[in-house]
Protein backbone atom coordinates (compact mmCIF):
# COMPACT_ATOMS: atom_id res chain seq x y z
CA UNK A 1 0.00 0.00 0.00
CA UNK A 2 2.35 2.17 0.69
CA UNK A 3 4.37 1.61 -2.47
CA UNK A 4 1.17 3.02 -4.46
CA UNK A 5 1.09 5.65 -2.33
CA UNK A 6 4.53 6.53 -2.93
CA UNK A 7 3.98 5.92 -6.79
CA UNK A 8 1.25 8.27 -6.83
CA UNK A 9 2.80 11.05 -4.85
CA UNK A 10 5.89 10.66 -7.48
CA UNK A 11 3.11 10.81 -10.73
CA UNK A 12 1.24 13.81 -9.37
CA UNK A 13 4.58 15.70 -8.46
CA UNK A 14 5.87 14.97 -12.10
CA UNK A 15 2.46 15.55 -13.78
CA UNK A 16 2.42 19.48 -12.04
CA UNK A 17 6.10 19.65 -13.33
CA UNK A 18 5.32 19.54 -16.46
CA UNK A 19 2.20 20.92 -16.42
CA UNK A 20 4.09 24.15 -14.80
CA UNK A 21 6.84 24.21 -17.61
CA UNK A 22 3.86 23.53 -20.50
CA UNK A 23 2.14 26.79 -18.57
CA UNK A 24 5.21 29.35 -18.34
CA UNK A 25 5.97 28.51 -21.92
CA UNK A 26 2.61 29.32 -23.05
CA UNK A 27 2.59 32.29 -20.38
CA UNK A 28 5.77 33.99 -22.32
CA UNK A 29 5.54 33.71 -25.15
CA UNK A 30 1.41 33.87 -25.75
CA UNK A 31 1.84 37.09 -27.55
CA UNK A 32 5.00 36.39 -30.04
CA UNK A 33 3.08 36.88 -33.07
CA UNK A 34 2.25 40.47 -31.56
CA UNK A 35 5.51 40.80 -30.73
CA UNK A 36 7.03 39.71 -34.26
CA UNK A 37 4.45 41.61 -36.45
CA UNK A 38 5.39 45.24 -34.28
CA UNK A 39 8.91 44.42 -34.57
CA UNK A 40 8.85 44.53 -37.98
CA UNK A 41 6.96 47.45 -38.16
CA UNK A 42 9.44 49.21 -36.17
CA UNK A 43 12.44 47.65 -37.29
CA UNK A 44 13.16 46.00 -33.68
CA UNK A 45 14.70 42.91 -32.76
CA UNK A 46 11.77 40.43 -31.67
CA UNK A 47 14.21 39.02 -29.00
CA UNK A 48 14.36 42.15 -27.51
CA UNK A 49 10.84 43.97 -27.54
CA UNK A 50 10.22 40.53 -26.09
CA UNK A 51 12.86 40.71 -23.06
CA UNK A 52 11.39 44.14 -22.44
CA UNK A 53 8.19 43.39 -21.82
CA UNK A 54 9.95 40.61 -19.49
CA UNK A 55 11.16 42.59 -17.85
CA UNK A 56 8.60 45.62 -17.89
CA UNK A 57 5.27 42.70 -16.34
CA UNK A 58 6.57 39.57 -17.07
CA UNK A 59 3.16 39.51 -19.47
CA UNK A 60 0.90 41.11 -17.41
CA UNK A 61 -1.51 43.33 -19.12
CA UNK A 62 -3.22 45.05 -16.56
CA UNK A 63 -0.20 45.69 -14.71
CA UNK A 64 -0.07 49.65 -13.19
CA UNK A 65 3.19 50.86 -12.84
CA UNK A 66 4.58 53.37 -9.53
CA UNK A 67 4.94 56.08 -11.89
CA UNK A 68 1.26 55.38 -14.04
CA UNK A 69 2.80 53.25 -16.37
CA UNK A 70 0.49 50.80 -18.42
CA UNK A 71 0.17 47.23 -19.81
CA UNK A 72 2.79 45.01 -20.98
CA UNK A 73 5.31 47.53 -21.98
CA UNK A 74 4.60 49.86 -19.19
CA UNK A 75 3.78 52.59 -21.60
CA UNK A 76 3.03 56.09 -19.89
CA UNK A 77 -0.39 58.05 -21.10
CA UNK A 78 1.96 60.70 -22.03
CA UNK A 79 3.24 58.49 -24.64
CA UNK A 80 0.27 56.92 -25.99
CA UNK A 81 -1.13 60.76 -26.28
CA UNK A 82 1.79 61.62 -28.60
CA UNK A 83 1.77 58.40 -30.68
CA UNK A 84 -2.18 59.07 -31.26
CA UNK A 85 -1.38 62.08 -32.05
CA UNK A 86 1.52 61.29 -34.85
CA UNK A 87 -1.05 58.81 -36.49
CA UNK A 88 -3.44 61.70 -36.79
CA UNK A 89 -6.23 59.44 -36.68
CA UNK A 90 -8.45 61.08 -34.31
CA UNK A 91 -10.11 57.85 -32.75
CA UNK A 92 -7.28 56.88 -31.08
CA UNK A 93 -6.58 60.62 -30.12
CA UNK A 94 -9.81 60.53 -28.65
CA UNK A 95 -9.37 56.96 -26.56
CA UNK A 96 -6.41 58.49 -25.03
CA UNK A 97 -8.46 61.73 -24.14
CA UNK A 98 -11.03 59.64 -22.67
CA UNK A 99 -9.27 56.82 -20.91
CA UNK A 100 -5.82 56.39 -21.67
CA UNK A 101 -5.35 53.37 -18.74
CA UNK A 102 -8.07 51.29 -20.98
CA UNK A 103 -6.82 52.19 -24.42
CA UNK A 104 -3.25 50.54 -23.47
CA UNK A 105 -4.60 47.78 -21.04
CA UNK A 106 -5.28 46.22 -24.90
CA UNK A 107 -2.17 44.07 -25.86
CA UNK A 108 -1.89 44.67 -28.91
CA UNK A 109 -2.12 48.87 -28.69
CA UNK A 110 0.19 48.27 -26.24
CA UNK A 111 2.81 46.24 -27.86
CA UNK A 112 2.71 49.08 -30.87
CA UNK A 113 2.97 51.92 -29.08
CA UNK A 114 5.45 50.45 -26.88
CA UNK A 115 7.26 49.10 -29.96
CA UNK A 116 7.17 53.39 -31.54
CA UNK A 117 8.64 54.89 -28.70
CA UNK A 118 11.09 51.97 -28.20
CA UNK A 119 12.51 52.85 -31.69
CA UNK A 120 12.19 56.64 -31.31
CA UNK A 121 14.42 56.20 -28.86
CA UNK A 122 16.53 54.36 -30.37
CA UNK A 123 17.07 57.04 -33.29
CA UNK A 124 18.87 58.86 -31.02
CA UNK A 125 21.69 56.19 -30.90
CA UNK A 126 21.40 54.62 -33.78
CA UNK A 127 25.09 53.14 -34.93
CA UNK A 128 26.50 53.29 -31.66
CA UNK A 129 28.44 51.00 -30.00
CA UNK A 130 26.23 50.83 -26.92
CA UNK A 131 23.03 51.83 -28.90
CA UNK A 132 20.92 48.99 -27.07
CA UNK A 133 22.00 49.89 -23.82
CA UNK A 134 21.30 53.35 -24.49
CA UNK A 135 18.19 53.08 -26.11
CA UNK A 136 16.85 50.68 -23.05
CA UNK A 137 18.32 53.12 -20.86
CA UNK A 138 16.21 55.84 -22.41
CA UNK A 139 12.90 53.89 -22.66
CA UNK A 140 13.51 53.66 -18.56
CA UNK A 141 14.94 56.48 -17.28
CA UNK A 142 14.36 58.94 -20.22
CA UNK A 143 16.70 60.29 -22.91
CA UNK A 144 18.51 63.12 -20.85
CA UNK A 145 19.74 60.53 -18.18
CA UNK A 146 21.20 58.77 -21.08
CA UNK A 147 22.50 62.47 -22.23
CA UNK A 148 24.27 62.71 -18.78
CA UNK A 149 25.47 58.99 -18.47
CA UNK A 150 27.13 59.84 -22.04
CA UNK A 151 28.76 63.04 -20.74
CA UNK A 152 29.24 64.60 -24.45
CA UNK A 153 27.51 63.67 -27.95
CA UNK A 154 31.49 62.72 -29.68
CA UNK A 155 31.60 60.14 -26.43
CA UNK A 156 28.54 59.12 -26.40
CA UNK A 157 28.96 57.92 -30.31
CA UNK A 158 32.24 55.94 -28.84
CA UNK A 159 31.37 54.49 -26.13
CA UNK A 160 31.15 50.46 -25.43
CA UNK A 161 28.31 49.13 -23.99
CA UNK A 162 30.31 48.26 -20.29
CA UNK A 163 31.21 51.48 -20.27
CA UNK A 164 27.71 53.17 -20.93
CA UNK A 165 26.15 50.70 -18.31
CA UNK A 166 29.14 52.13 -16.15
CA UNK A 167 28.06 55.12 -16.20
CA UNK A 168 24.58 54.45 -15.05
CA UNK A 169 24.25 56.49 -11.49
CA UNK A 170 20.86 54.85 -11.00
CA UNK A 171 20.53 51.42 -9.78
CA UNK A 172 17.56 50.20 -10.80
CA UNK A 173 18.08 51.14 -14.45
CA UNK A 174 21.61 49.76 -14.55
CA UNK A 175 19.71 46.73 -13.43
CA UNK A 176 16.94 46.64 -15.86
CA UNK A 177 19.60 47.75 -18.61
CA UNK A 178 21.65 44.49 -17.72
CA UNK A 179 19.10 42.02 -17.26
CA UNK A 180 17.30 42.90 -20.89
CA UNK A 181 20.26 43.03 -22.41
CA UNK A 182 21.27 39.45 -20.98
CA UNK A 183 17.92 38.21 -21.97
CA UNK A 184 17.82 39.56 -25.14
CA UNK A 185 21.55 37.77 -26.06
CA UNK A 186 20.33 34.17 -24.38
CA UNK A 187 17.33 34.68 -26.21
CA UNK A 188 19.33 35.52 -29.22
CA UNK A 189 22.19 33.21 -29.04
CA UNK A 190 18.98 29.88 -28.90
CA UNK A 191 17.07 30.69 -32.09
CA UNK A 192 20.58 30.74 -33.70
Amino acid sequence: MRRYIVLILILLTVSSAVGLYFFRDYWIHRYDEMIARYAKVYHLEEKLVWSVIYQETYFQAWKIGADKEVGLMQVTPTVAREWAKKTQLQEFEKQTEENVNEFLRDPETNIQVGCWYLEKMRENYRGFPAEIPMTLAAYNAGASRVTEWSKSSEEAKKMTEEEFIKNINISSTKAYVSEILERFRTAETRSK
